[in-house]
């Protein structure tokens, strides 16, 4: 499956799948992706303290995807770095690492980037985005492009060489504009997007919220049309790659992100509905469109919708 490689950021992957964060909630169980056969794998954001996550149930499915609302379940750093190390040690750049991390405050940002690039990852990522927290943390400093550049200008004078990604939310007036001024302040990818909403089903027998927190972030089939415009417009914006997201649940939608504008392609709420073996069967797939189509690589795909 050579015509799956590329390269991101200068960083070579086996494959373009990645897992994005959150959707497996524990370090040492990253390793069911990797012997899923993943690009890479987004560990779940850390945050400076431990945090139990919002009150169940956390899941809602839906009739086009999924309610999330985990609310940042982790150990805090502390914790998480020996986890952390431990991964990265057993894992043997069987698949890239992607450390993910989210604050509401830049000092935290830049005490947990810290402490991370000390183990050395593939790439460090800025969850400036999460949909499920803002009550109780305040609002993310990535919904406008000021608190965006400023998080990632104040990190990148931390982590040097190591890769910094920023992760965005659609929730916002003009997601392209944001991933410039990340971009200008030093970012090295941009990742889009993160859940929408947050949204809301009501059990009307029970007449009341399904999900503990009452709300959540909105994943699966029924974002990917939002996924494809947002990163259509990063990828016109910024010359830095970009790992698209959001929605993708069959191998079309990957050549599809693709196209947009898309390097790597995260596949997230699909692993709910049908199991880690559709990273194996996207790569078939995947494999077959490109012998049919006589394309001897899938970077070959990167932005030719425009």
């Amino acid at each position: 499956m050579d015509g799956l490689k590329i390269k991101f950021c200068g960083v070579k992957f086996e494959n373009p799948l990645i897992l994005p964060s959150g959707i497996i909630t524990e370090i040492p169980q990253h390793f069911r992706a990797v012997n899923a056969g993943v690009g890479g794998v987004t560990l779940k954001s850390i945050t400076v303290k431990k945090r139990e996550g919002n009150p169940l149930p956390r899941m809602w499915k839906y009739d086009a995807g999924l309610l999330n609302s985990v609310g940042l379940r982790n150990p805090g750093i502390e914790q998480s770095l020996v986890q952390i190390k431990e991964f990265v040690n057993l894992n043997k750049d069987k698949s890239k690492i992607i450390v993910s991390l989210y604050s509401t405050k830049i000092k935290e940002f830049v005490s947990l980037a810290r402490k991370v690039n000390l183990l050395k990852p593939d790439f460090i990522e800025l969850n400036l985005s999460c949909p499920n927290t803002e009550d109780e943390l305040g609002r993310s400093l990535g919904m406008e492009k000021g608190g965006a550049g400023k998080v990632v200008a104040a990190v990148k004078k931390i982590t040097g060489k190591t890769p910094l990604l920023a992760k965005l939310s659609p929730n916002v007036t003009d997601i392209a504009e944001i991933a410039k001024s990340c971009e200008i302040s030093g970012a090295d990818g941009i990742v889009a997007i993160n859940s929408a909403g947050p949204g809301m089903v009501i059990d009307i027998k029970k007449k009341k919220p399904v999900l503990g927190n009452r709300e959540g972030g909105v994943t699966g089939p029924g974002i990917f049309p939002i996924a494809v415009r947002c990163i259509y417009d990063i990828y016109k914006a910024v010359k830095i790659p970009i790992i698209g997201m959001g929605g993708v649940t069959k191998w079309q939608d990957v050549v599809e992100i693709m196209m947009a504008g898309a390097t790597l392609v995260g596949v997230g709420t699909a692993v709910y509905f049908k199991g880690m073996g559709i990273y194996d069967q996207f790569k078939k797939d995947l494999s077959e469109y490109l012998t049919e189509n006589k394309i001897k690589n899938l970077s070959e795909l990167v932005g030719i919708a425009h």
